[in-house]
């Protein structure tokens, strides 16, 4: 009978541990997409992520599930309210990425544009900037920002997706952008993935080559920064998304290419009540998987740190660790000189 009990015990000792280690496994899989890839950043892409995963987390983190519905969202772009760094409003975050691409200033022709490049604290000029930052697509001003902030050498910044696919297009010694088929390439992280946008009819890649061919001028469109893959599925973030920085949760199989990739048909999508499975944000006309690919080596990771740090931090920057003060060597000690006897007397 002792010797049943005991055998029980190891039998439910056996499966108490397999237990944790399922719930461990799991607890592990549930880490934030962003956290998955380990830093410092090595690769280009690498280094677009960080900086899209660190925007993504500025706006607390809105997020469509893999359904393709918004799971979660707090903040939306023009409102007054803080980000997550607790004092940036989120309107004007927007336009710190109109300013730091230099883009702003292309679109002085739109109203409240010039509003947003001068004081935005007088109630006028800020009303008119915030205005703009409704009314003006930033998606593609969002990945301009990104690749720019992450130093990507040869990228050309703009505030039309469609330019990112031709510069892909036609390349170049010097390219760092390559355009592949979304659904028979291998997306990596700090690839581009693409839709057009306010087509009445689906073109595809194909019919997205096609038009690029005969020099058309402007095709909506828009693009997410894959930010991460794991477990089988891909994340990417993309900015004007649900009026935030929004990621957005897809498939890939075994290979690694993207599956089961709900497509946008020419009949529109019945999403409606009673009818739910039909509402979806990832039914888009998929076109594009542009591959980041510059030919300049990576520079060693720098240290984001500071010493005269501001308050709050933001949120990329950590406290630089202390240095341990060097010890000065000290000269070594001097014997006194050895006393001369005086001289005896007469001599």
């Amino acid at each position: 009978m002792e010797g049943v009990v005991r055998g029980r015990s190891k039998w439910g000792m056996a499966l108490l541990l397999a237990a944790l280690g399922f719930v461990a496994c799991n607890a592990a899989r549930a880490a934030e997409p962003c956290d998955i890839a380990t830093p410092p950043a090595t690769t280009w892409g690498q280094r677009v992520a960080a900086i899209a995963c660190g925007e993504h987390r500025l706006w607390y983190s809105p997020f469509l599930d893999e359904n393709g519905r918004l799971a979660s969202i707090s903040i939306a772009e023009a409102e007054n309210s803080r980000l997550n760094d607790r004092t940036t409003p989120a309107w004007r975050r927007v336009v710190d990425y109109w300013k730091g691409t230099g883009l702003l200033y292309g679109m002085s022709g739109r109203p409240g544009a010039s509003e947003c490049g001068v004081g935005l604290d007088a109630w006028p000029g800020s009303a008119a900037c915030r205005a703009f930052v409704v009314d003006t697509p930033w998606s593609a001003v969002f990945v301009s920002f990104a690749y720019m902030r992450a130093g990507v050498p040869g990228f050309a910044p703009s505030a039309s997706h469609f330019d990112f696919v031709r510069q892909a297009m036609r390349g170049g010694p010097g390219a760092p952008l390559r355009l592949a088929d979304p659904e028979r390439e291998v997306p990596a992280v700090g690839d581009l993935l693409c839709f057009t946008r306010g087509q009445s009819m689906p073109i595809g890649p194909a019919g997205l080559r096609a038009y690029v061919e005969r020099n058309a001028d402007m095709l909506a469109m828009h693009c997410d920064i894959v930010v991460s893959i794991d477990d089988g599925k891909l994340y990417a973030v993309g900015g004007n998304v649900l009026q935030g920085v929004t990621m957005r949760t897809l498939h890939v199989n075994r290979q690694g290419t993207l599956w089961n990739l709900p497509h946008k048909t020419g009949a529109p999508a019945l999403c409606r009540p009673g009818s739910s499975a039909a509402c979806t944000f990832n039914r888009q006309d998929w076109v594009a998987l542009i591959k980041l690919q510059p030919k300049t080596p990576v520079p060693p990771p720098v240290q984001n740190c500071c010493t005269l740090c501001p308050l709050p931090m933001p949120p990329d920057m950590r406290r630089c660790p202390a240095q341990p003060t060097p010890l000065t060597p000290q000269a070594p000690a001097t014997q006194p000189a050895p006393l001369t006897p005086p001289p005896a007397p007469g001599a």
